[in-house]
């Protein structure tokens, strides 16, 4: 059992927490505000909190700088280097067992080697990465394979709508088929170098108009979707679209979205 504290507003919060919460939380700065909203649903086994009012200053959020402020999302500043974030552990990458599917509701289910798969079309992209903890990653220069490509190849059914992204140890995202109306690539390269490991490294998405965890890091598999799925962190009540452009981190509190319960990753 551990216990974390934070404030917003007024209002001091206190949590224990004696399970379903992920080990390595990387949003552990909101982690008390949702473990609140979650409890009043009763999504975790064990959760206690104690609140009381007490006077505090009012948090200002930080000013962004007046030649990027156009560039950053609502809430967001730029950081000055890369932070590691991320659910679970570093997978080791091997080139001879590694492959990538698409599969679901597609006419042609693909399974490429890494071999395959660097043989495609590459592409080059511009696109900032935004985290739901605040800080924003610009300028940088992706390079890989566009998702779009990959979907026209394995021929969608009419009934496609929805895509999840199967990632090493488990971990999912999703993502609408409307999202691609902005463009997603699947990135093997930042700034003109291979990702490293802890980045992603042999291949991650990469969406920059939502927040950062869309962009799944290690990918194997794309698994195409008539009904939507949420991904890990949307189970625990983080926004289904997460467009960082209308700040959408959080799942609405007017009880439209519900947290599924998980019982780990």
């Amino acid at each position: 059992m551990r216990s974390e504290s934070t404030s917003f507003g007024t209002l001091r919060v206190e949590v224990l927490i004696a399970a379903r919460v992920p080990e390595r939380c990387p949003h552990a700065s909101y982690t008390c505000r949702r473990l609140l909203w979650c409890a009043q649903r009763g999504v975790f086994e064990e959760l206690f909190v104690a609140a009381s009012l007490r006077p505090s200053r009012r948090v200002r959020r930080p000013s962004a700088d007046t030649l990027l402020r156009d560039r950053l999302p609502p809430g967001q500043i730029a950081a000055r280097r890369w932070p590691v974030l991320h659910q679970g552990e570093v997978p080791v990458f091997n080139a001879a067992t590694w492959d990538l599917k698409v599969f679901g509701q597609v006419r042609r289910p693909l399974r490429l080697t890494w071999d395959e798969f660097q043989a495609l079309p590459q592409t080059e992209m511009d696109g900032d990465l935004h985290c739901v903890t605040r800080w924003s990653k610009l300028d940088n220069t992706w390079r890989g394979v566009e998702l779009r490509l990959l979907l026209d190849r394995a021929e969608l059914t009419t009934g496609a709508a929805h895509l999840t992204f199967h990632s090493e140890g488990g971990y999912t995202a999703n993502l609408a088929l409307d999202a691609l109306d902005d463009p997603i690539l699947l990135a093997t390269h930042h700034d003109g170098e291979p990702l490293t490991p802890e980045h992603g490294f042999p291949l991650r998405v990469i969406a920059p108009a939502r927040y950062a965890w869309k962009s799944a890091k290690w990918l194997r598999g794309i698994e195409v979707l008539a009904e939507d799925e949420p991904g890990f962190w949307e189970r625990y009540g983080y926004h289904n679209e997460a467009d960082a452009w209308r700040e959408e981190r959080f799942a609405p509190d007017d009880g439209s979205d519900e947290v599924r319960q998980v019982g780990g990753r």
